[in-house]
């Protein structure tokens, strides 16, 4: 049955010309993100439309095509999420029921009363940096995803179940482990096999399961331009939230499943179910999908180090249209942002005004890039002012010595700490995706307080008389 649906799926998605308004827009948009690869696909009452720019890596020759395999990053969980379905509709799975009646782990647990809807909604109480706890544990990362569950469940969910919405990988690894139980199959093995072979996915697969051929290369920003970044297909634990691997023309096949508004791998009644708002704790959230009720859109993106995904459909329209960047975006330069998102509006006929001014961004950036100059600098003039510092005295003399020793410890714990915590991780995180101002950042977190150390020992040292 399945091969059939995908066959008739396949006949009738074939390729025309491009969108000639995206393409336009692409022209500007693409070059000023500086990403080296870059494809698209437009769904249309079944009609697909594709385009690519770029290489597959950066300096190299191999051209991106529709079918090459980008990592998807997050979009995996509507993958996940449609697999929970699937097997709700077989009756194995309720969605209202609480994980400690399907997960061993969470027996006896407090967050084994999280239901499997919550978990699906990110209304578990599970925060986003618990999510990305696998970001700094490497051997967590590359073993089993049941493994890495026993240890979700010992955690303590940071809002009452339910009540509080905040985006967490940590739900849609728990929900992979579910996949696994009522399944009796590995994740990759079932998503392969349930959703990707049915659809005709053939340049599609899972962390840990099949090749989905040569994968575009991420890149990440570094200091004006991007770095080559080999990421890891390996992550086992992590493949239910961000695993997938796939190219614009198979994920023109997927959201066109989800449009069609027929039953096949799922009902339509299923379907609509996803994309709807799943409880008041989450009006902008359905199950695996974020939700736009004003433009009647559902959506999700995907970041990965060096890759950069947005799978959009607009289910009243049958449309839909998914955006694949082989390069993370910059803070404030070589942004793709209105890349994806510019390309996503003008394909399904949206109002777009662009990302606004970038001014902030540009200055963020570029004050965290001068800061451990700044303070190097300082440090030598500290030396050549040395007199000047020994000379002070008094109340206020002291204080003008010791309060930059305290700013610059407090100013190095907020760039080490505040900041990471800022972007929903940790340090380790946000050196995944922004190595190049992480860099600086940590630099300026070194050499802040080693200026103000320096400039009060050299004034003390300079008041005791010569050595």
């Amino acid at each position: 049955m399945f091969i059939i649906l995908a066959l008739i799926l396949a006949g009738s998605l074939q390729a025309s010309a491009p969108n000639l308004a995206v393409e336009k827009f692409v022209d500007v948009e693409w070059p000023a993100s500086g990403a080296p690869g870059f494809a698209y696909a437009i769904v249309d009452q079944g009609e697909i439309r594709s385009n690519v720019r770029g290489v597959v890596l950066a300096g190299a020759d191999e051209a991106v095509t529709p079918d090459t395999p980008f990592l998807i990053g997050s979009i995996t969980k509507s993958f996940t999420a449609l697999a929970i379905m699937q097997l709700a509709e077989q009756g194995q799975i309720d969605l209202d029921a609480r994980i400690d009646s399907y997960l061993d782990p969470f027996t006896g647990r407090a967050s084994g009363t999280v239901t499997v809807r919550q978990l699906l909604s990110h209304t578990s109480g599970y925060s986003t940096v618990q999510g990305n706890a696998l970001h700094s544990d490497r051997t967590a990362r590359t073993g089993e995803l049941g493994e890495h569950v026993v240890s979700i469940a010992q955690w303590d969910t940071v809002h009452t179940p339910g009540t509080v919405w905040e985006y967490s990988n940590a739900n849609y690894q728990v929900l992979g482990a579910l996949i696994e139980e009522m399944s009796g199959e590995d994740y990759a093995t079932y998503v392969e096999s349930k959703i990707l072979a049915p659809l005709q996915m053939g340049h599609s697969s899972v962390f840990g399961g099949g090749s989905a051929g040569r994968v575009a290369t991420g890149h990440r920003p570094w200091f004006g331009g991007h770095q080559q970044y080999n990421a890891d297909i390996t992550e086992r634990a992590n493949a239910p939230a961000g695993g997938i691997i796939s190219s614009a023309n198979d994920m023109a096949a997927y959201l066109a499943m989800m449009v069609n508004g027929e039953d096949d791998i799922i009902s339509a009644a299923s379907k609509a179910e996803m994309v709807r708002p799943a409880s008041n704790a989450s009006p902008f959230y359905g199950l695996g999908w974020f939700i736009n009720t004003e433009a009647g859109t559902a959506f999700h993106g995907g970041l990965m180090p060096g890759t950069e995904t947005l799978a959009t459909i607009l289910p009243s329209e049958r449309k839909g249209v998914v955006v694949l960047v082989n390069a993370n975006g910059g803070i404030g330069f070589g942004e793709n942002l209105q890349l994806r998102n510019g390309v996503t509006a003008k394909a399904l006929d949206l109002e777009y005004s662009g990302e606004g001014s970038r001014l902030w961004p540009k200055f963020t950036y570029l004050l965290v890039m001068l800061l451990p100059l700044f303070f190097m600098t300082s440090i030598v003039w500290a030396w050549f002012a040395r007199k000047k510092l020994a000379a002070k005295s008094g109340v206020l003399g002291l204080f003008s010595l010791w309060l930059p020793l305290v700013a610059m410890f407090v100013l190095a714990g907020v760039l080490m700490f505040v900041v990471p915590n800022l972007f929903g991780g940790s340090l380790g995180t946000l050196l995944l995706y922004q190595p190049d101002f992480t860099t600086a950042m940590v630099s300026a977190a070194i050499t802040a307080p080693l200026w103000a150390t320096f400039r009060l020992v050299v004034a003390y040292r300079e008041r005791s008389g010569p050595r």
